[in-house]
């Protein structure tokens, strides 16, 4: 009996014994099993993802491809809008092309009086055989000359078609008209009252009759771009030497800088001049520029000599930031050749716009002069003018060589060889190119 409780005890103990052991393994295996458990859902997560994680990834894949393109597109916008802006830097301080040449329009202002119909005609006409802008020609006629001048524009050629004209009586609109008139030259004074007049107008070159464009009106039209904030018109100095200068010895008024100006081309900004208030001698404050014109003139009447032109210098001389100075050769005068040559530009560049002042044209006092502007005024429209206009200069030059004017050609001729070379350029070979 003994025998048998005591095996009976030992089978519950090994019975015990083992399901503690069983148990115990089963929870010490446990953190194994989670570990290999993760293990196998993340390599299953890698293999094959969730369809959230399947868009997430296409996307972010769709936006690294796009980006570089993006980039690429932006650079080549980039890239577009700096030539573009490229392009618009490099055409400051460039010829404009043809197209803007002909949207764009210069005015030039001349007075006729008196026996000037054809020295005004011979200006209109070098004006018009060099320029390359349309120009306006504002033509101030007594009442005489006015159809006169309709009758001779009417009969130039159809070719001539890049010009306009408008004829306009001699008028002054504040003062003794007859007054005004017999200031100086006949009519002179009314280059005073073009920025009353022609209020339309923003911008214009004014010539004396006697003028004469060597060059293209174009290239003194562009001072206009060199006007700082301030000016609104530009002049030529009257002389280049104070001690052979008129007004440096003989003024009794005020002048503008050492020298004094020369009224006879004049760039004039209008609409500028017709804001400001001048600075003046007779009353603290300024005053537009009509109103100043008739007490200006009533103070100074028994003082000048030139006219128009010494009102212009006074006016300038109390405002002397709002005048533009070109250089001499835009200007070219008897005064700059007859004492000897004192203009540097003219013998450096050629005369650009030369001058006939004191009747030169007209007489044999000044050769040089005279032949540039017979072979102008003789010169047919149509012609070709190496053969009929450069050629007889050039020879008839050779006959002026022993004068004060004529002994230096080059300053004569050395533009118009330039311009005329130019304007065949682009009459002629640019218009005989095929297009493509």
């Amino acid at each position: 009996m003994r025998i048998h409780c005591r095996v009976l005890v030992l089978a519950l103990c090994l019975g015990v014994f083992l399901v503690l052991h069983f148990l115990g393994g089963n929870t010490a295996d446990e953190p194994l099993l989670k570990q290999v458990l993760i293990v196998k859902q993340e390599e299953k997560r890698n293999s094959s993802p969730s369809p959230s994680e399947l868009r997430r990834d296409v996307a972010a894949k769709f936006a690294a491809k796009k980006a570089p393109l993006k980039a690429r597109k932006e650079e080549k916008a980039g890239l577009k809008v700096a030539k573009t802006k490229s392009k618009q830097r490099s055409n400051v301080g460039r010829p404009v092309t043809k197209r803007a040449r002909a949207q764009e329009g210069m005015h030039l202002a001349v007075v006729a009086c008196g026996k000037r119909l054809d020295e005004t005609l011979t200006m209109v006409k070098s004006a018009l055989l060099f320029s390359l802008k349309k120009i306006t020609f504002h033509i101030f006629a007594e009442d005489p000359l006015a159809p006169l001048f309709e009758e001779r524009l009417k009969q130039w050629p159809r070719s001539v078609a890049k010009f306009h004209y408008i004829i306009y009586p001699i008028t002054f609109s504040v003062g003794d008209a007859e007054e005004w008139k017999k200031l100086f030259k006949p009519c002179a004074a009314q280059r005073l009252f073009l920025p009353v007049i022609l209020k339309d107008v923003d911008s214009l070159l004014y010539v004396d009759t006697d003028v004469l464009f060597l060059r293209p009106m174009d290239d003194v039209w562009s001072f206009f771009k060199a006007f700082n904030s301030s000016q609104l018109a530009a002049m030529a100095p009257e002389h280049e030497v104070p001690k052979i200068g008129w007004y440096s010895r003989f003024a009794r008024h005020p002048f503008y800088g050492n020298t004094g100006v020369n009224s006879g081309v004049m760039l004039m900004n209008l609409t500028r001049i017709r804001s400001t208030l001048f600075k003046n001698s007779m009353i603290p404050s300024g005053l537009l520029w009509e109103d100043l014109l008739n007490p200006l003139y009533q103070k100074y009447k028994n003082h000048i000599t030139w006219g128009d032109q010494d009102l212009l210098n006074i006016i300038f001389h109390y405002n002397p930031e709002c005048l533009y100075i070109f250089p001499c050769q835009w200007n070219y005068r008897p005064d700059h050749c007859m004492y000897g040559s004192n203009c540097k530009g003219a013998e450096k560049e050629g005369v650009s716009i030369l001058h006939g002042n004191r009747g030169v044209y007209h007489d044999d006092k000044q050769p040089a002069f005279k032949v540039v502007y017979d072979a102008i005024h003789d010169f047919p429209f149509e012609d070709n003018m190496f053969q009929s206009l450069f050629y007889p200069v050039q020879t008839k030059f050779l006959d002026t060589v022993n004068t004060l004017c004529g002994r230096i050609p080059q300053v004569f001729l050395k533009q118009i060889e330039k311009t005329m070379r130019k304007v065949f350029e682009e009459k002629v070979i640019r218009h005989a190119r095929p297009r493509k």
